[in-house]
């Protein structure tokens, strides 16, 4: 089956690699010159299976209310309206009940644990390596409060087979030592031992060098994706700024731009951009900074360790399409650095960056199929595009081959937003 891919992140490359270990021929297009030049290529590194929970929860309402007036607050909600964030905004309250969050939460536990497996096998697989570490995330709590609103995330991670252990304030020293500096600030943390960190750049254009090199993959860049012809209930083509590509199937993984695309085909993706913010520091001092990833639940901030650097990433802004780089948002997550690893980096020398995440309401991607019998989705993802794209696109690759795939793919395609 010759396959095109439209869109060259983290989760068109994964994509990719499954479909070609599948023996398609594949053909992957991007407006870049490069592969992960968008949202896969400053995001926070982490790889964060367990940690896989909505944003749309009980009490976030009021929490969004309070945000509003706080200098360094996690969502950040900018007064222009228009019709596509209202509309966004909407459907994500309708998703903060306990109800909706229990099962928006168990399906994204499902597919993230199904790719903590995946990326396991590719790692031994390809044996490409990205400034990987496996020695889990430590989600720190700076309130009791805080520890006593985990105890239902708990509970789902305990039915999905997910490994984890509450902490207290002298324990998180034993999986962070360098969090001894900063004595007090911390009351405890969730440790989760088999989640992961990497630079998603460095993985992407690793793994597709090895597609092109190892599978019947090919890559083209610098290329606009037009629009997508169809006839009847199949799609016949792709036009772009190169002429027009045909092939056995489709599949759209452009994130947050992949609404654009399928208008046209009468398919409303739910899904908006969620602007989001890194700093990538250098390290100074190693027993200074992270071994690891921790997240400061308090800002929503997370914090991962790469060879020589500290990658910093947080923020939640709806502000559309807008890429501008705002300096009040920089010093939200150079605060968080500085008061978590106040002698791991040197901040001054940071590289700052931002991105656009792919939200759905329910925080869950869309993998699967549509009313086209040769189009296929695989997109978002949020803010957990690296940590599901293994699981994605080996579960699309499985459905796209009729294969009976290893997890149960019910409530993860675009059918749960059709009446």
């Amino acid at each position: 089956m010759n396959v095109l891919i439209l869109g060259c992140g983290v989760v068109g490359v994964t994509s990719a690699y499954y479909l070609g270990r599948q023996g398609h021929t594949v053909t992957v297009l991007d407006r870049q010159p490069s592969p992960a030049m968008e949202t896969s290529y400053g995001n926070a590194g982490q790889v964060s299976f367990g940690f896989s929970s909505p944003w749309a929860a009980p009490g976030i309402p009021q929490k969004a209310l309070k945000w509003m007036f706080q200098e360094h607050a996690p969502l950040k909600i900018q007064p222009r309206m228009d019709s596509a964030k209202a509309r966004f905004m909407v459907q994500m309250l309708e998703n903060c009940t306990s109800g909706r969050y229990a099962i928006n939460k168990e399906r994204m536990v499902r597919i993230a644990e199904y790719s903590r497996t995946c990326i396991n096998e590719l790692r031994d697989d390809t044996g490409i390596r990205y400034e990987d570490r496996q020695r889990g995330l430590l989600q720190l709590f700076r309130y009791e409060s805080q520890v006593d609103a985990v105890a239902k995330d708990m509970q789902v991670l305990e039915q999905c087979g997910v490994r984890h252990k509450l902490l207290d304030a002298s324990e998180i020293v034993n999986v962070e030592p360098a969090l001894a500096r900063v004595p007090g600030k911390f009351v405890g943390g969730l440790h989760l031992p088999d989640d992961q960190t990497g630079d998603c750049h460095l993985f992407t254009n690793r793994l597709a060098d090895y597609c092109r090199d190892h599978l019947n993959v090919t890559f083209r860049f610098d290329i606009d994706i037009q629009r997508i012809k169809r006839q009847g209930d199949r799609i016949e083509g792709v036009v772009t700024s190169a002429g027009e590509f045909n092939a056995d199937s489709y599949v759209v993984c452009l994130g947050s731009y992949s609404p654009f695309l399928v208008k046209d085909l009468d398919i409303r993706l739910p899904i908006y951009p969620v602007k989001g913010y890194s700093l990538t520091v250098p390290v100074t001092d190693d027993g200074g900074a992270p071994q690891s990833t921790v997240m400061d639940e308090t800002y929503k901030v997370a914090i991962s360790r790469f060879d020589d650097r500290i990658r910093v990433g947080g923020t939640a802004e709806l502000a559309s399409y807008d890429l501008n780089l705002l300096e009040k948002r920089r010093a939200t997550i150079a605060m968080v650095i500085g008061d978590v690893f106040p002698e791991g980096g040197n901040i001054a020398e940071a590289e700052f960056w931002t991105g656009l995440r792919p939200m759905t309401p329910d925080s869950t991607p869309i993998v699967g199929g549509t009313k086209y019998t040769n189009l296929w989705l695989n997109t978002g993802h949020g803010t957990l595009g690296w940590t599901m794209s293994c699981g994605s696109g080996h579960l699309l690759a499985d459905l796209m081959s009729d294969l009976q795939p290893a997890i149960d793919p019910k409530g993860l395609d675009m059918s749960r937003y059709v009446a």
